[in-house]
């Protein structure tokens, strides 16, 4: 008999992680506030219930997969969130990027029902998503861990344990605090070498082959030489993650210079109107300041 698995919060990166779940051969109950997003799981055979506690009557295990820590509270701990019906030994697993702090205080919650919580942000992008290749960011207790890897190694290729409550998002928060400072380290060099005269074509071959290359600028560069800004993670996402990068910072005393100053280049691009677009539009920032355009095309 398959297992039954709630799944909450469907968009562009819960959507096919929770395909992936059925696909898998576990029993779906899904629920979303956009009708849009539930059609195509309940087509591949998932059911649709109509709220996050609904999803905990039925399944032992629940996963929040949503973009704020706001909304992860509502789905987790709200009169219609998971708290309310889940039973002692159930397992909640919230795979939403949230403050660490934030995770460990719904963990707090959940263990006063006799309820165990995991903390398991996951990085990839759509791509990884719907391919199933997404590295999972597990903190929680190893028991708990050990109880849902099944799920992880159903959406995800690199499964990894890194430690108690919220240490799981401290540890996504790095990684992405490290993409988005090379995001626009590679914005600056891009427009610097085509304001220099050089065909922004042979600054990838060579960067691709040098030491300044990186999965970042691999990421990237092939973007915006196509000019193709179609969001797989919004800058509005971008800096929504760099506030809870800087603000846990600040609650543990760290100081963080280049984080602090990226985010102020990503607000830059959301208040030049490229909020809802993929991060490697923050080279336009830099474009109208610097009078250039960096494309395949040699003569933009």
């Amino acid at each position: 008999m398959a297992e039954k698995v709630g799944f909450v919060g469907l968009g562009n990166m819960g959507g096919p992680m929770a395909l992936n779940l059925v696909k898998a051969g576990f029993e779906l109950f899904v629920h979303d506030i956009n009708p849009a997003r539930v059609a195509p799981l309940e087509a591949a055979g998932a059911k649709v219930v109509a709220s996050p506690q609904a999803a905990a009557v039925e399944c032992p295990r629940t996963i929040c997969m949503v973009e704020t820590s706001d909304q992860a509270e509502a789905v987790i701990l709200g009169g219609n969130g998971f708290i309310q019906s889940a039973r002692q030994g159930d397992i909640v697993v919230c795979m939403s990027t949230i403050a660490p702090l934030t995770a460990r205080r719904f963990a707090e919650s959940l263990a006063a029902k006799g309820v165990a919580m995991l903390d398991a942000p996951v990085s990839g992008g759509p791509h990884g998503a719907v391919a199933g290749t997404l590295s999972v960011i597990v903190g929680g207790p190893e028991a708990t861990f050990a109880a849902a890897q099944d799920l992880f190694r159903a959406m995800g290729k690199n499964v990894f344990h890194v430690g108690g409550h919220g240490l799981g998002l401290a540890m996504k928060l790095i990684n992405n605090m490290l993409g988005q400072i090379q995001t626009v380290a590679i914005a600056e060099a891009m427009v610097l070498g085509k304001k220099a005269g050089l065909d922004p074509r042979r600054i990838y071959e060579v960067i691709s082959a040098s030491t300044g290359n990186s999965v970042q600028f691999q990421n990237r560069v092939p973007r915006i030489l196509a000019r193709n800004f179609a969001p797989g993670g919004t800058l509005d996402i971008s800096y929504k993650d760099q506030e809870l990068e800087t603000s846990f910072a600040k609650q543990l005393g760290v100081p963080l210079l280049l984080a602090n100053v990226s985010q102020q280049v990503y607000q830059m691009g959301r208040a030049a109107g490229f909020n809802k677009e993929d991060g490697s539009a923050i080279v336009k920032v830099y474009e109208r300041l610097a009078g250039v355009t960096v494309s395949s095309d040699e003569k933009s």
